[in-house]
C-alpha cells in the first residue's frame, strides 16, 4: 500500500512538473487551470497523509511560511556587476570601436533590458539550494523562500554540473503589475510607480505567500559560476539553460557588426511598446568567453558589455474631462480622458489621477494642455501641465457619491475620498466580482458580465444571494440557458466547501489580502473565533499589523456583518478552517525556531515542511518555543534555548519528529 502510495506521489510530480514547465516556459499549456489544480490538490492530499514521503523539491513546497525578521547576507561567488549606460548610438559605435581595437573582429549579443532585479539562483546537485539579490554586487540578501513562489523558477534541474549558479532578473508582467495597481488603487492605497518597484517590493516581502500572490515571472541570461561546464560563447550557453528547464531570456541576436549591433537596438526599441513586460534599454555583450576574460572588469562594469537605454517618450494632449470610479470600498478614484495620443506603440487615451492631493499637486484642471508618460513604459500617467485653459478653474472632487448619490467623506489620515453607502451599486458589482474571482471563492462563470446581469434583473443584491440562485431563475436570463445554469451551480455548489481563508479574502475587508486571509485561517478554528478575538488578539498575530488588526475587528464587530455570516452558515459554506485541523497536521501547535546552517536543508525548506505539517517556523526564541533546530555555526539563539531550557534537536531529531526519516 505504502509503495503504490510512494509511486503515485512520484507520478503526480512528474505530470505537474511537466505541466508547470508547459505553461510557465514553453507558453504551451496543455490542460486547462482546473486540471492542473485538481492533480496538485490529489498530491497535497496524498502528501499531508504520509508526511514521511514529502520532499523539498515537491511542488507542493513552493510557497513556505513566514521569512525570518531579516534577510541573512549572501557572498557572491563570482561579483554580479551592472552595466555601463549608452545614452545615444554615438556611444554604442565609441563601445564597438573599443573592442575592435582590443579584439580584432568579434560577435556581439544583443538583447532586450528587462526592467526588473538581478538575482543569482543556485543548484547543488541538480535540486535549488539558494537565491540572493544582487546587492551591491558582491553581497546580497537570501531570498531563496521568495524566489522558490515564482512559478518558472524549475526546483531541480537535470544536469551533470554539482554546483551551477545563474543569473536572471526578476520582473512583474504588465498584466499582473495593472491588477496590482487596480487592486491598491481600489482600496485607496498608493500604487507602486513601475513595475520594477511592484517586483521589488514582492521580492523582498518577510511572507513569501504574499510574494506568490503578486505575479513575478523571470528570465534567466548568464551563467555566474559553475563545475564541470564549459562553452565558448554566451549563445552556446543560453542554449544549454534554456534545454535544462530554464525560462531564458525571451530573444536575442548574434551580430558581426556594429552596424548589425545598431539595427537590432532599433528594432526591440519599436517592438517593446508590445512587449507583455517592461524594457528599458538593450543590452550589448562580446559573445565570445575566451575574449571577454581578456578584457576585464573595472570594480562596477565588465569592459565588454553596454546598455543602451532608450530615451522616456512623454507627449502633450489636451484633458477633455475627468471621470470618477467607484471601487469596492467605495473608494473614488478619478480618471483623466484626453484626446487620444501614441506612447510606446499604443494609443492612449486615460490615465489615473490617484486622487484628490494629486490633482491639487499638479493643479490639473479641466481643458488644461498636459504632458503625458508610461510610467516604465507601461501605466499612462500625467507628469504636469504644460498650460492652463483660458478662464479655466482648480478641479475638485464631487461632494456626492456619482453611483447613488451617498455624501463622500475623507478620513483624516488618508488621501483617498470615499463613499459611505454598502448599497451603493458601484460597491456592489464590485464587491460580487471580487467575492467570486479566482482567488476569491472561485466560482466559475460568475464573472463580470454575469454578476452585472443578476444585478441588474434583481436575483443578487448581497454575496449570500449567489447561494439562494435558482436554476430556473438563471436559465431565464439573456445569453443564459440550462446548461450554462446548471455549470455555474455547481460551481457555487463547489465554492461551499473552500478553505476558510479564501472566504476570509472573498468577504473584502480593507487591507486583508490573500496572505492575511491564510494568517488568521491558520491560527483560528473558525469564522466565531475571529469574530470572537480581541484587536489585542489579533495584533499579535504573526504577520498582523495594527491595521490589518483594527479593520479585522471593526468589521466582524458590525452587526450587519455578523447577520451576513449567519446566512452563509446556513446556505452550507463552510466557515471552519482546515489549516487548523490538528488531526491532519502532526505538528499542529508545535513552534520551531531554525539557527545556524543546515546540511540536507536549507532554512527556507525546513520551514516549509514545518508549516505544511501544521507547524510554526518562528524567528525568536522564548517560553512558548517548543524546538530550536540547530545547524552549524548555531548563534546567539542556540545560547537563549539553552538558557530557557527550550529542547534543542539535530536535523536527524528534526527529521524523525517530521515522519521523514
Amino acid at each position: 500500500m505504502r509503495d503504490n502510495v510512494q509511486q503515485e506521489i512520484v507520478k503526480l510530480r512528474d505530470e505537474i512538473n511537466y505541466h508547470n514547465k508547459k505553461y510557465y516556459i514553453d507558453n504551451d499549456p496543455e490542460i486547462d487551470d482546473r486540471e492542473f489544480d485538481m492533480l496538485l490538490r490529489r498530491l497535497e492530499d496524498l502528501e499531508s497523509g504520509h508526511p514521511e514521503y514529502i520532499t523539498p523539491d515537491s511542488p507542493t513546497q513552493r510557497v513556505g511560511g513566514s521569512a525570518e525578521d531579516t534577510f541573512e547576507k549572501v557572498t557572491h561567488t563570482a561579483a554580479m556587476l551592472s552595466l555601463e549606460d549608452a545614452f545615444s548610438m554615438d556611444e554604442i559605435y565609441d563601445f564597438g570601436g573599443r573592442m575592435e581595437k582590443a579584439l580584432g573582429k568579434t560577435e556581439y549579443i544583443v538583447e532586450p533590458k528587462i526592467d526588473g532585479l538581478s538575482v543569482a539562483i543556485e543548484y547543488r546537485n541538480g535540486r535549488l539550494y539558494r537565491a540572493s539579490t544582487r546587492g551591491d554586487g558582491r553581497v546580497g540578501e537570501n531570498i531563496t523562500a521568495n524566489i522558490r513562489t515564482i512559478r518558472s523558477v524549475p526546483l531541480s534541474i537535470k544536469t551533470n554540473a554539482p554546483v551551477l549558479e545563474v543569473r536572471g532578473e526578476v520582473f512583474m508582467p504588465l498584466s499582473s503589475f495593472e491588477r496590482l495597481v487596480d487592486a491598491q488603487e481600489e482600496l485607496g492605497e498608493k500604487p507602486p510607480k513601475n513595475p520594477r518597484n511592484a517586483a521589488s517590493g514582492a521580492l523582498r516581502q518577510k511572507d513569501p505567500r504574499i510574494t506568490a500572490s503578486r505575479g513575478l515571472d523571470i528570465f534567466i541570461f548568464s551563467i555566474l559560476y559553475s563545475e564541470g561546464l564549459s562553452f565558448e560563447t554566451d549563445s552556446e550557453s543560453l542554449g544549454y539553460l534554456k534545454s535544462i528547464g530554464f525560462k531564458i531570456i525571451p530573444f536575442y541576436k548574434v551580430c558581426g557588426s556594429m552596424e548589425e549591433v545598431a539595427a537590432e537596438i532599433e528594432r526591440i526599441g519599436s517592438e517593446r511598446g508590445k512587449l507583455p513586460f517592461g524594457t528599458d534599454g538593450a543590452v550589448i555583450n562580446v559573445n565570445n568567453f575566451a575574449q571577454r576574460q581578456s578584457l576585464g572588469a573595472t570594480t562596477k562594469f565588465p569592459r565588454w558589455a553596454m546598455a543602451y537605454k532608450y530615451p522616456p517618450e512623454e507627449k502633450e494632449t489636451v484633458l477633455e474631462s475627468i471621470e470618477i470610479n467607484v471601487g469596492r470600498t467605495g473608494a473614488l478614484t478619478p480618471t483623466a480622458v484626453f484626446e487620444p495620443i501614441l506612447l510606446a506603440g499604443t494609443t492612449v487615451t486615460r490615465a489615473v489621477l490617484h486622487n484628490e492631493d494629486f490633482i491639487k499637486e499638479k493643479d490639473i484642471r479641466l481643458g488644461d494642455t498636459v504632458i503625458v508618460r508610461k510610467a516604465g513604459d507601461i501605466i499612462p500617467e500625467v507628469v504636469a501641465v504644460k498650460s492652463h485653459a483660458e478662464n479655466s478653474s482648480p478641479y475638485h472632487m464631487p461632494e456626492v457619491c456619482p453611483s447613488c448619490g451617498a455624501r463622500v467623506f475623507r478620513e483624516e489620515d488618508e488621501a483617498v475620498i470615499r463613499c459611505p453607502n454598502a448599497a451603493c451599486p458601484a460597491q456592489l458589482a464590485r464587491h460580487l466580482i471580487h467575492f467570486a474571482s479566482r482567488e476569491a471563492m472561485n466560482i466559475d462563470g460568475m464573472g463580470p458580465a454575469a454578476v452585472h446581469l443578476f444585478i441588474d434583473s434583481g436575483l443578487i443584491s448581497s454575496p449570500v444571494d449567489i447561494y439562494r440562485l435558482r436554476a430556473e431563475d438563471i436559465a431565464e436570463l439573456p445569453r443564459m440557458g440550462e446548461k450554462s445554469a446548471q455549470n455555474l451551480l455547481q460551481s457555487i455548489e463547489r465554492s461551499k466547501g473552500n478553505d476558510l481563508w479564501r472566504f476570509i479574502f472573498a468577504l473584502g475587508i480593507r487591507h486583508i489580502g490573500a496572505a492575511a486571509a491564510r494568517i488568521l485561517a491558520e491560527n483560528f478554528a473558525g469564522i466565531d473565533g475571529i469574530m470572537s478575538a480581541s484587536r489585542e488578539e489579533l495584533e499579535a498575530l504573526d504577520g498582523f499589523g495594527g491595521v490589518m488588526a483594527e479593520n479585522t475587528f471593526d468589521f466582524f464587530a458590525l452587526d450587519e456583518t455578523r447577520e451576513m455570516i449567519e446566512e452563509f452558515r446556513k446556505e452550507g459554506v463552510n466557515l471552519s478552517s482546515r489549516a487548523a485541523d490538528e488531526t491532519e497536521k502532526p505538528l499542529a501547535g508545535k513552534t520551531f525556531v531554525l539557527t545556524g546552517t543546515l546540511a540536507e536543508f536549507t532554512r527556507e525548506e525546513a520551514s516549509e515542511i514545518i508549516r505544511r505539517l501544521g507547524g510554526k517556523a518562528s524567528s525568536s526564541v522564548s517560553k512558548k518555543t517548543d524546538y530550536v533546530l540547530a545547524g552549524e555555526s548555531a548563534g546567539s539563539k542556540l545560547k537563549k534555548a539553552q538558557e530557557l531550557g527550550v529542547e534543542v534537536i539535530s536535523e536527524q531529531r528534526f527529521k524523525e519528529i517530521c515522519g521523514l526519516a
